[in-house]
């Protein structure tokens, strides 16, 4: 995959400028899905000189009669799957990466993630769930999305599922005097 795009510029925004990307963050969640968007994210990060925050959130599941064990299981198993794909980059000739562990809902862990890296951008991928899937599971990119002011690159997977929105749309043309066509 190519990005054409090195210098992305926010327009509609007083004194818009071109927006320096030091710091991507990605979050991930251990799937392969999740893992699609580190290509775009490494890319952007070479061409602007960045560096990568790769983020997993985790939480304890099910009954347990050691509820602390559980979750420092979780942790653990969550810090050995970024330090994997840490050395993966690094062994690929990128080694401006680190990794953390946050423990707790996935959308509020990246957005808390990207304030405190001081995320220029968060990039991630959407798994395009929709219907009574996105119903019960909700959208983490759109929690993420309405939960912090970083920009985010949202990408769609190849595997991820397509649901068009609801409603009619077409497409209008106001006249010169004043009609609409």
């Amino acid at each position: 995959m190519s990005l054409a795009v090195t210098t992305l510029i926010l327009a509609g925004q007083e004194g818009s400028r071109p927006m320096k990307f030091a710091k991507l963050l990605v979050p991930l969640d251990g799937s392969a899905l999740a893992e699609t968007a580190l290509p775009t994210a490494i890319q952007l990060a070479k061409e602007q000189g960045g560096s990568l925050s790769l983020v997993r959130a985790v939480e304890a599941w099910g009954v347990t009669s050691d509820v602390v064990e559980a979750e420092i299981r979780v942790v653990r198993e969550a810090e050995q799957y970024l330090a994997k794909l840490a050395d993966l980059l690094r062994a690929n000739g990128y080694d401006r990466v680190d990794t953390s562990v946050w423990y707790g809902a996935p959308a509020r862990s990246i957005v808390d993630a990207a304030f405190a890296h001081k995320a220029d951008l968060i990039v991630m991928t959407s798994h395009g769930r929709g219907g009574i899937s996105r119903l019960i599971m909700g959208s983490v990119a759109e929690s993420v999305l309405r939960g912090t002011t970083t920009p985010i690159l949202l990408l769609r997977a190849g595997g991820a599922g397509v649901f068009p929105p609801d409603g009619k749309a077409q497409r209008v043309q106001a006249s010169a005097e004043g009609s609409i066509a």
